[in-house]
């Protein structure tokens, strides 16, 4: 029937946009109604229906859990390539937090629907506006578009080397959250090294209440220096995570 293959297609071309929409930044967020991105998805799906030049009688053969997972994959691949970013800030802001004395102070990340640091949600939000502002959701957008040209759907191989890349680039989480919050780390390093020779110098000097004031004045002083910065940072790290989405479909093939 002629229904048969255009469902296919459109399932095909679902699931990749599906699974984009679950776990790519600002689109996978909890603050987005399932509506919105049900909508979101089907929309997608139309508009991305003609770069579909593959044969859906495969499917119908009896092979589609396969061609779904790899589609599942491809989408999974895109949204985390882009989130590594985002989880390098949320690091980047759990070390500033930690070090400035703000890790007890929890608000509700909006995107998680989770309590975090005040600075971790900080941290998330200003480079979400980052993200925004270099129109880097629209390098997300190109990325699954130009994945039905580099992988069709049914041509998707899911081999171990594209897990073992993706991971290799999750492992640098921690090391892009340190350099962010280097900064802080040397001003928080020497302001308690001073205050260890004020207190020696001076036995009545309230170092305790005094110290945790001036780390913070110190340091939101040095944050606020430092986000200047962050577009410039960023922006490397966002192309660097386009590079990876490329290195990834090479990998797919």
């Amino acid at each position: 029937m002629l229904i048969e293959p255009i469902l296919a297609k459109a399932l095909l071309i679902g699931a990749r946009v599906g699974m984009l929409m679950v776990f790519a930044p600002l689109l996978g967020s909890q603050a987005i109604s399932r509506r919105v991105k049900a909508g979101l998805t089907l929309a997608l799906t139309v508009l991305l229906y003609p770069a579909y030049i593959g044969n859906p009688g495969s499917l119908l053969a009896g092979n589609w859990f396969a061609l779904f997972f790899g589609e599942l994959i491809v989408g999974l691949l895109i949204g985390l390539s882009m989130q590594v970013v985002f989880e390098s800030v949320l690091m980047a802001g759990e070390i500033m937090g930690f070090q400035l004395g703000f890790t007890l102070e929890n608000v509700i990340d909006p995107t998680t629907q989770v309590e975090i640091p005040v600075l971790s949600t900080f941290s998330q939000s200003i480079s979400l506006l980052i993200f925004l502002q270099l129109n880097a959701h629209y390098w997300v957008l190109r990325a699954l578009a130009y994945s039905f040209e580099i992988l069709p759907p049914g041509k998707v191989n899911a081999a171990p080397r594209a897990a073992a890349s993706l991971l290799n680039a999750a492992g640098g989480i921690f090391w892009v959250g340190v350099q962010m919050a280097a900064p802080i780390l040397v001003v928080t390093f020497l302001t308690d090294v001073a205050l260890s020779y004020v207190s020696r110098a001076a036995t009545q000097f309230p170092v305790i209440f005094a110290g945790i004031s001036i780390k913070d004045l110190l340091g939101m002083a040095v944050l606020g220096v430092c986000i200047g910065f962050w577009p410039g940072i960023l922006g490397h790290d966002f192309h660097e995570a386009a590079r990876l989405m490329e290195r990834l479909f090479a990998l797919c093939r």
